[in-house]
């Protein structure tokens, strides 16, 4: 059985501005990782950050859906030994009546063999409201 992470944010910002924050490798860089992305399905990137403990500190991923300003998808596989992750994300946005965007995230394909990704990247995720708020101002 698989779980899912899953986060909603209230952003001030419009779409297209949250859009940037999740498809532009700089914007992306600043609240998340270092990165090499690319907003065309198939194209293969890899997030980089410092290594911690036996992950080396590289997410592989591969864009596999892109809906401009809408929704972006993207497998997610790191680790080593038994702690690989092999899931998904997914980002999908919508204008709020009266100004702003939705941004939801689902992080997909936690297996019970690693509890610990699961609840770590869950504070994680959550964490980033106020650096994605910022962004959707810019």
């Amino acid at each position: 059985m698989s779980k899912a992470i899953e986060v909603d944010y209230d952003l001030p910002g419009p779409p297209a501005t949250v859009w940037r924050a999740l498809t532009d490798p700089k914007l992306l860089a600043s609240w998340l990782m270092e990165n090499d992305i690319k907003a065309e399905v198939g194209h293969r990137f890899m997030f980089r950050s410092k290594p911690m403990g036996d992950w080396d500190g590289k997410v592989d991923c591969e864009v596999l859906e892109v809906v401009p300003n809408e929704r972006l998808v993207y497998s997610w596989r790191g680790g080593s030994g038994r702690h690989v992750l092999d899931t998904t994300v997914t980002w999908t946005l919508a204008a709020k009546p009266g100004g702003g965007t939705r941004l939801r995230l689902v992080h997909a394909g936690f297996t019970d063999d690693n509890p610990m990704a699961y609840e770590m990247m869950g504070r994680g995720w959550r964490d980033k409201t106020g650096a994605l708020a910022e962004l959707s101002l810019a």
